[in-house]
Protein backbone atom coordinates (compact mmCIF):
# COMPACT_ATOMS: atom_id res chain seq x y z
CA UNK A 1 0.00 0.00 0.00
CA UNK A 2 1.58 3.46 -1.07
CA UNK A 3 0.11 7.08 -0.46
CA UNK A 4 -1.09 6.88 -3.79
CA UNK A 5 -3.96 4.33 -2.91
CA UNK A 6 -7.11 5.91 -2.81
CA UNK A 7 -8.43 4.52 0.12
CA UNK A 8 -4.89 4.25 2.28
CA UNK A 9 -4.94 8.64 1.33
CA UNK A 10 -9.03 8.58 2.77
CA UNK A 11 -7.69 6.43 6.04
CA UNK A 12 -4.85 8.98 6.87
CA UNK A 13 -7.66 12.03 6.31
CA UNK A 14 -9.69 10.10 8.85
CA UNK A 15 -7.15 9.45 11.14
CA UNK A 16 -5.63 13.09 11.05
CA UNK A 17 -8.85 14.97 11.54
CA UNK A 18 -10.49 12.30 14.28
CA UNK A 19 -6.72 13.21 16.48
CA UNK A 20 -7.34 16.99 15.79
CA UNK A 21 -10.67 16.67 17.79
CA UNK A 22 -9.36 15.24 20.78
CA UNK A 23 -7.95 17.43 23.58
CA UNK A 24 -5.52 15.58 26.05
CA UNK A 25 -7.46 15.54 28.77
CA UNK A 26 -10.12 13.83 26.62
CA UNK A 27 -8.41 10.43 27.09
CA UNK A 28 -6.72 11.23 30.48
CA UNK A 29 -3.55 12.86 29.69
CA UNK A 30 -1.83 15.83 30.87
CA UNK A 31 -1.62 18.56 28.89
CA UNK A 32 1.41 19.75 29.45
CA UNK A 33 3.05 23.04 28.36
CA UNK A 34 3.81 25.23 25.73
CA UNK A 35 1.49 22.33 22.92
CA UNK A 36 2.02 23.30 18.85
CA UNK A 37 -1.67 21.47 18.33
CA UNK A 38 -5.25 22.08 19.07
CA UNK A 39 -5.61 18.13 19.18
CA UNK A 40 -3.51 14.81 20.18
CA UNK A 41 0.28 14.48 19.03
CA UNK A 42 0.99 11.49 16.73
CA UNK A 43 3.33 10.18 19.60
CA UNK A 44 -0.26 10.77 22.30
CA UNK A 45 -2.08 8.64 20.31
CA UNK A 46 0.59 5.56 19.21
CA UNK A 47 0.92 5.43 23.41
CA UNK A 48 -2.91 5.04 23.65
CA UNK A 49 -3.07 2.38 21.00
CA UNK A 50 0.27 0.78 22.22
CA UNK A 51 1.82 1.27 18.81
CA UNK A 52 5.39 2.78 17.64
CA UNK A 53 5.04 6.85 17.11
CA UNK A 54 6.64 5.59 13.51
CA UNK A 55 4.15 3.16 12.84
CA UNK A 56 0.95 4.90 13.44
CA UNK A 57 2.57 8.03 11.21
CA UNK A 58 3.35 5.64 8.39
CA UNK A 59 -0.85 4.58 8.31
CA UNK A 60 -1.27 8.48 8.54
CA UNK A 61 0.97 9.10 5.74
CA UNK A 62 -0.68 6.38 3.47
CA UNK A 63 2.36 4.53 3.71
CA UNK A 64 3.71 0.59 3.73
CA UNK A 65 1.17 0.11 6.28
CA UNK A 66 -1.61 -3.32 6.40
CA UNK A 67 -2.76 -2.97 9.76
CA UNK A 68 -4.66 -6.10 11.64
CA UNK A 69 -8.04 -5.49 13.29
CA UNK A 70 -6.90 -5.98 16.09
CA UNK A 71 -4.12 -2.62 16.06
CA UNK A 72 -7.33 -0.94 14.54
CA UNK A 73 -9.63 -1.73 17.00
CA UNK A 74 -6.49 -0.11 19.37
CA UNK A 75 -7.04 3.41 17.58
CA UNK A 76 -10.23 3.38 17.42
CA UNK A 77 -10.41 3.48 21.16
CA UNK A 78 -7.46 5.46 21.64
CA UNK A 79 -9.26 8.20 19.22
CA UNK A 80 -12.88 7.68 21.40
CA UNK A 81 -14.52 6.77 18.33
CA UNK A 82 -17.99 6.17 18.44
CA UNK A 83 -19.99 2.54 16.96
CA UNK A 84 -20.08 4.44 12.93
CA UNK A 85 -16.68 6.37 12.90
CA UNK A 86 -15.05 2.82 14.44
CA UNK A 87 -17.16 0.80 11.48
CA UNK A 88 -16.14 2.92 8.95
CA UNK A 89 -12.57 2.71 9.92
CA UNK A 90 -12.18 -0.75 9.74
CA UNK A 91 -13.95 -0.14 6.32
CA UNK A 92 -11.08 1.97 4.98
CA UNK A 93 -8.43 0.01 6.61
CA UNK A 94 -10.22 -3.00 5.24
CA UNK A 95 -10.26 -2.18 1.66
CA UNK A 96 -6.58 -0.52 1.71
CA UNK A 97 -5.17 -3.95 2.04
CA UNK A 98 -6.38 -4.56 -1.19
CA UNK A 99 -4.03 -3.78 -4.31
CA UNK A 100 -4.99 -0.13 -5.81
CA UNK A 101 -5.85 -2.16 -9.33
CA UNK A 102 -8.92 -3.22 -7.87
CA UNK A 103 -11.27 -1.46 -9.21
CA UNK A 104 -15.35 -1.48 -8.00
CA UNK A 105 -18.04 -2.36 -10.23
CA UNK A 106 -20.28 1.10 -10.91
CA UNK A 107 -23.26 -0.31 -12.63
CA UNK A 108 -25.19 3.38 -13.40
CA UNK A 109 -27.92 3.87 -10.69
CA UNK A 110 -31.63 3.34 -11.98
CA UNK A 111 -35.26 3.49 -10.53
CA UNK A 112 -37.60 0.71 -11.81
CA UNK A 113 -40.84 1.99 -12.62
CA UNK A 114 -42.54 0.21 -9.78
CA UNK A 115 -41.17 2.45 -7.38
CA UNK A 116 -41.90 5.29 -9.39
CA UNK A 117 -45.54 4.28 -9.73
CA UNK A 118 -45.03 3.90 -5.59
CA UNK A 119 -44.41 7.47 -5.27
CA UNK A 120 -46.94 8.42 -6.74
CA UNK A 121 -49.61 6.82 -4.59
CA UNK A 122 -48.01 7.48 -1.33
CA UNK A 123 -49.69 10.29 0.70
CA UNK A 124 -46.42 11.69 2.02
CA UNK A 125 -43.52 13.48 0.29
CA UNK A 126 -40.86 10.89 -0.45
CA UNK A 127 -37.69 10.95 -3.32
CA UNK A 128 -35.61 8.20 -4.65
CA UNK A 129 -31.77 8.95 -3.69
CA UNK A 130 -28.76 7.80 -5.40
CA UNK A 131 -25.57 7.08 -3.46
CA UNK A 132 -24.00 10.32 -3.43
CA UNK A 133 -27.23 11.96 -2.75
CA UNK A 134 -28.14 12.63 -6.16
CA UNK A 135 -32.05 12.80 -6.75
CA UNK A 136 -33.21 10.27 -8.95
CA UNK A 137 -37.01 10.37 -8.61
CA UNK A 138 -39.84 12.17 -6.58
CA UNK A 139 -43.82 12.93 -5.63
CA UNK A 140 -45.99 15.36 -6.32
CA UNK A 141 -45.95 16.17 -2.24
CA UNK A 142 -41.77 15.86 -2.20
CA UNK A 143 -42.07 18.37 -5.01
CA UNK A 144 -44.36 21.29 -2.76
CA UNK A 145 -42.19 20.56 0.55
CA UNK A 146 -38.74 20.57 -0.76
CA UNK A 147 -39.21 22.65 -4.61
CA UNK A 148 -39.55 21.38 -8.07
CA UNK A 149 -35.93 19.13 -8.78
CA UNK A 150 -36.73 19.71 -12.20
CA UNK A 151 -36.06 23.35 -12.26
CA UNK A 152 -32.31 22.17 -12.04
CA UNK A 153 -30.40 20.13 -14.33
CA UNK A 154 -29.52 16.72 -13.48
CA UNK A 155 -26.35 17.53 -12.22
CA UNK A 156 -27.13 19.95 -9.62
CA UNK A 157 -30.15 17.37 -8.74
CA UNK A 158 -28.55 16.76 -5.17
CA UNK A 159 -29.66 17.30 -1.67
CA UNK A 160 -25.87 17.62 -0.55
CA UNK A 161 -25.03 20.36 -3.18
CA UNK A 162 -28.77 21.80 -2.50
CA UNK A 163 -27.81 22.60 1.42
CA UNK A 164 -25.10 24.70 0.42
CA UNK A 165 -25.76 26.29 -2.57
CA UNK A 166 -29.28 27.23 -2.85
CA UNK A 167 -30.67 29.97 -0.36
CA UNK A 168 -34.31 29.01 -0.57
CA UNK A 169 -33.57 25.50 0.97
CA UNK A 170 -31.56 27.29 3.25
CA UNK A 171 -33.69 29.46 4.67
CA UNK A 172 -36.45 26.35 5.33
CA UNK A 173 -33.92 24.59 7.20
CA UNK A 174 -34.03 26.06 10.82
CA UNK A 175 -31.62 23.56 11.83
CA UNK A 176 -29.47 24.02 8.61
CA UNK A 177 -26.06 22.69 10.08
CA UNK A 178 -27.38 19.86 11.60
CA UNK A 179 -28.93 18.35 8.62
CA UNK A 180 -25.43 19.50 6.47
CA UNK A 181 -23.72 17.47 8.87
CA UNK A 182 -26.32 14.71 8.12
CA UNK A 183 -26.25 14.45 4.74
CA UNK A 184 -22.13 15.01 4.89
CA UNK A 185 -22.21 12.12 7.04
CA UNK A 186 -23.93 9.91 4.50
CA UNK A 187 -21.13 10.89 1.62
CA UNK A 188 -18.83 10.42 3.80
CA UNK A 189 -20.32 6.68 4.31
CA UNK A 190 -20.97 6.18 0.99
CA UNK A 191 -17.54 6.83 -0.21
CA UNK A 192 -15.76 4.73 2.02
CA UNK A 193 -16.79 1.77 -0.52
CA UNK A 194 -15.25 3.83 -3.45
CA UNK A 195 -13.64 7.07 -2.49
CA UNK A 196 -12.50 7.84 -6.24
CA UNK A 197 -15.85 7.22 -7.70
CA UNK A 198 -16.61 10.26 -10.32
CA UNK A 199 -19.85 11.32 -9.46
CA UNK A 200 -18.28 11.62 -5.38
CA UNK A 201 -15.05 13.53 -6.77
CA UNK A 202 -17.20 16.15 -8.57
CA UNK A 203 -19.76 17.02 -5.48
CA UNK A 204 -16.77 17.45 -3.23
CA UNK A 205 -14.72 18.89 -5.88
CA UNK A 206 -17.16 21.86 -7.11
CA UNK A 207 -18.27 22.20 -3.05
CA UNK A 208 -15.07 22.49 -1.91
CA UNK A 209 -14.49 25.57 -4.18
CA UNK A 210 -17.65 27.06 -3.96
CA UNK A 211 -18.52 27.14 -0.56
CA UNK A 212 -16.34 27.77 2.76
CA UNK A 213 -19.32 26.28 5.31
CA UNK A 214 -18.70 22.80 3.31
CA UNK A 215 -15.15 22.99 3.66
CA UNK A 216 -15.53 23.23 7.89
CA UNK A 217 -17.61 20.75 7.69
CA UNK A 218 -15.78 17.97 5.53
CA UNK A 219 -12.34 18.55 7.23
CA UNK A 220 -14.24 17.29 10.62
CA UNK A 221 -14.96 13.91 9.15
CA UNK A 222 -18.44 13.03 10.18
CA UNK A 223 -19.69 9.94 9.80
CA UNK A 224 -23.37 8.85 9.51
CA UNK A 225 -25.19 6.00 8.48
CA UNK A 226 -28.15 7.93 9.41
CA UNK A 227 -31.61 6.30 8.24
CA UNK A 228 -33.99 7.82 10.56
CA UNK A 229 -34.49 10.95 12.16
CA UNK A 230 -36.91 14.40 12.61
CA UNK A 231 -36.77 17.64 10.87
CA UNK A 232 -37.89 20.84 10.78
CA UNK A 233 -39.42 22.67 7.57
CA UNK A 234 -39.43 26.08 7.73
CA UNK A 235 -42.25 26.71 4.52
CA UNK A 236 -43.30 29.88 3.20
CA UNK A 237 -46.91 28.69 2.26
CA UNK A 238 -47.96 26.53 5.64
CA UNK A 239 -45.11 28.10 8.32
CA UNK A 240 -43.51 25.42 10.13
CA UNK A 241 -43.63 21.35 9.82
CA UNK A 242 -41.36 18.72 11.78
CA UNK A 243 -41.47 15.72 10.08
CA UNK A 244 -39.85 12.14 10.75
CA UNK A 245 -38.10 10.74 8.08
CA UNK A 246 -36.88 7.16 7.13
CA UNK A 247 -34.65 5.71 4.37
CA UNK A 248 -35.91 2.47 3.08
CA UNK A 249 -33.07 0.43 0.87
CA UNK A 250 -34.18 -0.24 -2.87
CA UNK A 251 -32.57 -2.94 -5.30
CA UNK A 252 -29.36 -3.02 -5.85
CA UNK A 253 -26.04 -3.18 -3.85
CA UNK A 254 -25.05 -0.38 -3.75
CA UNK A 255 -28.69 1.04 -4.55
CA UNK A 256 -30.71 3.87 -4.85
CA UNK A 257 -33.00 4.78 -1.15
CA UNK A 258 -35.88 5.95 -0.78
CA UNK A 259 -36.64 8.45 1.64
CA UNK A 260 -39.80 9.40 3.25
CA UNK A 261 -41.43 12.25 5.28
CA UNK A 262 -44.23 11.15 7.66
CA UNK A 263 -46.22 12.86 10.56
CA UNK A 264 -48.51 11.41 13.22
CA UNK A 265 -51.72 11.26 11.72
CA UNK A 266 -53.96 13.74 12.92
CA UNK A 267 -51.44 16.27 14.25
CA UNK A 268 -51.21 19.53 13.46
CA UNK A 269 -47.72 18.42 11.37
CA UNK A 270 -50.13 16.00 9.33
CA UNK A 271 -52.76 18.57 8.69
CA UNK A 272 -49.67 21.21 7.60
CA UNK A 273 -48.91 18.21 5.24
CA UNK A 274 -52.64 18.02 4.01
CA UNK A 275 -52.98 21.95 3.37
CA UNK A 276 -49.59 21.62 1.63
CA UNK A 277 -50.71 18.72 -0.94
CA UNK A 278 -53.96 20.92 -1.39
CA UNK A 279 -52.02 24.20 -2.51
CA UNK A 280 -50.08 22.40 -4.42
CA UNK A 281 -52.76 20.62 -6.17
CA UNK A 282 -54.34 23.82 -6.63
CA UNK A 283 -51.13 25.49 -8.36
CA UNK A 284 -50.85 22.32 -10.45
CA UNK A 285 -54.39 22.80 -12.02
CA UNK A 286 -54.07 26.69 -12.45
CA UNK A 287 -50.54 25.83 -14.25
CA UNK A 288 -52.03 23.62 -16.61
CA UNK A 289 -55.34 25.35 -17.42
CA UNK A 290 -52.38 28.52 -18.18
CA UNK A 291 -50.62 25.74 -20.38
CA UNK A 292 -53.57 24.56 -22.29
CA UNK A 293 -54.86 28.50 -23.14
Amino acid sequence: MTADHPYARELGDFLRARRGRLRPQDVGLEPGPRRKVTGLRREEVALLAGLSTDYYQRMEQGREVRPSDQVLDAIASALDLDDEARRHLFTLARAARRPAAVRTRRAPERVPDSTRRLLHVMGAPAVVLGRHLDVLAWNPLAEALLGDPATLPPARRNMLMAVFEDPATRAHCPDWETTALEYIGMLRSAIATDPDHPRATTIIGELSIRSADFRRLWARHEVRETVHGTKLFRHPQVGEITLTWDVYPLPGNPGPVLLVYTAEPGSADDERVRLLASLHAGQDRETRKAQAG
